[in-house]
Parts: structure tokens; C-alpha cells; sequence
């Protein structure tokens, strides 16, 4: 079978994550692959935020852990080490569908890679929040923008579990 269709077929998210660090050079790479998502028009709007700073890392999962509700111990990043945020500006029409292209390959990249991922959501609602806009004034970002998702990233902490089977009836000809 092709690598590629082979990725696609045996990646899965990964809820566990060792405390492992992921090499910077392993990041590098996966951020390169999402960079090269296709995008509408191939205006390649959508941006990527590598989030190493562990005091933001913990604001970002104690807010997420707030927004999505849960007990303040639960860690919604499942352990990542490392986490890639995408974004798009407001403005855009596709900034959703543009920004989910980058998630996917972001997560193939970092399988393809022997590292595991999971998109997280509540990006949008984080962003929307003002000490979050200062953390884009710091990265360098100005305008509204909107998050698309989270790409939590690291080594899976045990095997990556069997894929569930396919559901009938989802592929249709005329």
C-alpha cells in the first residue's frame, strides 16, 4: 500500500502522551507540513502557533479544562508536550476549512513522524478571550483572529489502538 494512504489509514488520536520532550527538529517538520495544506485559492491564510512557553501552555489547558467544563485536575492535552494552534484571520470565508486542512496534516506529519497527535477544540472560544489576543500581540500576530484547533503533540505513551471499524453506507456513486 502507498506510505501516504497507509498514514491516513493507520493514524488514530492519541489520549496518553509520555512526558518525553519532542525534539524540536521533529516539530519543525510538522509544522512545514501543515504550512503546506492546500488552502482556498491558495491564499495559505491559516497560521500556526507553537506554544513552548509551560507557563502559557498551562494557562491554555486550564482555560480549555474551564471552557470545555471539566474538573480543574483533567488535562484536555491529554500530557502533550508540545502544542501547535492553528488560526486564520476572521475575515477569511475559509478560515475554517483552510485551518482544518492544516490540522489534518499536522496530525499525518506527526504520525508519519513515529510522534502521536490529537486535535483539541475550544480554540475559538480561547481566542475570543483578551489575555489570549495578547498572546498573538506577542507572537507578532495583529487583527482578529479566529482558532481553528489545537494540535496536541508528543510520543503516545502505549500502542496506538486498533481502528474501529468503517461504518457502511458512506461512499456512494450515481
Amino acid at each position: 500500500m502507498n506510505d501516504i494512504i497507509n498514514a491516513m489509514i493507520s493514524r488514530r488520536s492519541v489520549r496518553q502522551f509520555s512526558a518525553e520532550p519532542v525534539p524540536e527538529e521533529l516539530l519543525k517538520e510538522v509544522i512545514e507540513a501543515g504550512l503546506y495544506a492546500a488552502s482556498a485559492m491558495g491564499r495559505q491564510v491559516p497560521v500556526i502557533l507553537n506554544v513552548t512557553d509551560p507557563r502559557w501552555q498551562a494557562r491554555i489547558r486550564k482555560v480549555n479544562c474551564e471552557i470545555g467544563g471539566w474538573q480543574p485536575d483533567f488535562d484536555p492535552f491529554y500530557g502533550a508536550p508540545a502544542m501547535l494552534i492553528v488560526l486564520a484571520p476572521k475575515t477569511w470565508p475559509n478560515r475554517v476549512y483552510d485551518g482544518s486542512l492544516v490540522m489534518g496534516n499536522l496530525m499525518l506529519a506527526a504520525h508519519a513522524l513515529g510522534l502521536g497527535a490529537i486535535w483539541i477544540h475550544r480554540a475559538k472560544e480561547e481566542f475570543e478571550r483578551p489575555d489570549f489576543q495578547e498572546l498573538l500581540r506577542r507572537a507578532g500576530l495583529e487583527g482578529e483572529w479566529e482558532g481553528i484547533g489545537h494540535c496536541a503533540v508528543g510520543y503516545a505513551a502505549g500502542p496506538l489502538p486498533p481502528p474501529p471499524p468503517r461504518k457502511p453506507r458512506r461512499a456512494f456513486r450515481i
